[in-house]
């Protein structure tokens, strides 16, 4: 049978495949508990309870002590430098719009193939030619455009 420390050491590796599957850089944590439950094991023979304040507590202190660290290092960018890209190479372009523009309320407008959300600070019916003048929000989804 299995001895109480390689249980521990799986449950870290069913977590470890737990975090691979869904990343959010917690599961990683009690994956680290459940190995440093298992250390704890091979060098002390000690009490259920004892194993399961073991794995919680590693758990918990490496989880809010490190997890800052771990996103910065794991994290990667929110935004995607190809979003102002697309942006900056849009300038100037023209585009169809195909839903109303009016300067509260966001249209839609088709460029290169795709629909894209689209300001403007004056009223532009749908059917009318735009020209995109740069990105409408920090989001990288909206066109800020004007009449042609």
């Amino acid at each position: 049978m299995f001895s109480a420390s390689l249980t521990w050491f799986l449950i870290g590796v069913v977590f470890l495949f737990a975090e691979l599957a869904m990343p959010g850089l917690i599961l990683i944590f009690f994956c680290f508990g459940s190995w440093v439950a298992a250390l704890t094991l091979l060098f002390a023979d000690v009490s259920v309870q004892v194993q399961l304040v073991v794995f919680l507590v590693s758990s918990l202190v490496l989880l809010f002590t490190l997890r800052k660290v771990f996103m910065r290092t794991f994290g990667g960018r929110l935004k995607d430098g190809a979003d102002k890209e697309l942006a900056d190479r849009a300038v100037g372009r023209q585009a169809l719009v195909t839903t109303a523009i009016r300067p509260a309320v966001p249209g839609e407008i088709k460029f290169r193939g795709s629909f894209w959300r689209a300001a403007a600070d004056v009223d532009i019916p749908e059917g009318a030619t735009v020209v995109i003048e740069g990105p409408g929000s920090d989001d990288g989804l909206t066109f800020r455009v004007r009449p042609l």
